[in-house]
């Protein structure tokens, strides 16, 4: 079957290994990887996965035009491989806001990654609302959802946000709150602009919790994702199959939904 991984962290080769350290240390989780482009080729080679979604965070506004670039350079390089999603700041001004989304697109950049717990923002603090609000529905917004030892980036917050915004596509990382996976139900599952990817869950809740919330969301808003360099892609599809899927829930999951959101192609289609 063609998979296509949804969430992807990838890191310049010089600064990628302690890129992944870092974060490894921010969730005090062995890494399976070190975040490189390198490793995620041969990772995903083995595993089987097609194509992937790959970004980065700009912790700072000064960073966000430097990654932009790298993931469009990446992109570039392996186009039958990668598409990207750029970065943006919440404590940049809104002109430049709308400058980058300007420059993101003409670079070939589909989306935005936000992650509210490094960057320090809440979801639905001003600054954020007035960044979804330049973006303006021109590219989806994926968020790092949930974590209960912060309060930045709860499914609720999330929520104001998308019901504010209701002709902006979320995609609400970790089943829509990592580590809050019950308040994801509750407060995201009704709204049909947030849709959600599978990583960083699977390795902490059973198959029948993760056809629980597959089924709160439904099969048509849920992407596959692995969150490299974090999971091992060979494990994280292995617990996938473990969930009991009909054949076209599982199809869409690993790749019709992504491509059909994003507006590309299904293979073989």
């Amino acid at each position: 079957m063609y998979i296509f991984d949804s969430h992807v962290h990838i890191y310049p080769e010089k600064i990628a290994a302690k890129a992944s350290e870092n974060i490894g240390d921010f969730y005090s989780l062995d890494m399976a990887f070190d975040g490189s482009i390198a490793a995620l080729l041969k990772a995903n080679e083995k595993a089987g996965i097609n194509r992937c979604l790959v970004h980065s965070v700009a912790t700072t506004k000064e960073q966000v035009q430097k990654i932009n670039d790298f993931i469009s350079e990446s992109v570039n390089e392996y186009p039958d491989k990668f598409v990207g999603f750029g970065s943006l700041h919440p404590s940049m001004t809104q002109k430049e806001i709308d400058e980058e989304i300007c420059r993101m697109l003409e670079i070939g950049l589909l989306g935005i990654k936000l992650h509210p717990d490094f960057q320090y923002f809440n979801i639905d603090e001003k600054s954020a609302m007035e960044l979804y609000e330049v973006v303006d529905n021109r590219m989806p917004i994926l968020l790092h959802t949930g974590d209960k030892r912060f309060g930045y980036s709860t499914p609720s917050r999330l929520a104001n946000a998308a019901k504010h915004f209701t002709k902006q596509k979320f995609i609400a990382a970790h089943f829509g709150g990592y580590s809050e996976w019950d308040d994801s139900i509750k407060y995201l599952s009704e709204l049909e602009n947030v849709y959600v990817d599978t990583c960083s869950s699977l390795a902490f809740i059973t198959p029948q919790e993760a056809k629980t919330y597959i089924d709160a969301f439904t099969e048509d808003r849920v992407f596959f994702g692995t969150d490299y360099p974090m999971w091992n892609p060979s494990d994280e599809i292995e617990r996938i199959n473990r969930i009991d899927l009909t054949e076209t829930a599982r199809e869409k999951i690993f790749y019709k939904n992504i491509c059909k959101f994003l507006s590309i192609d299904i293979p073989n289609e």
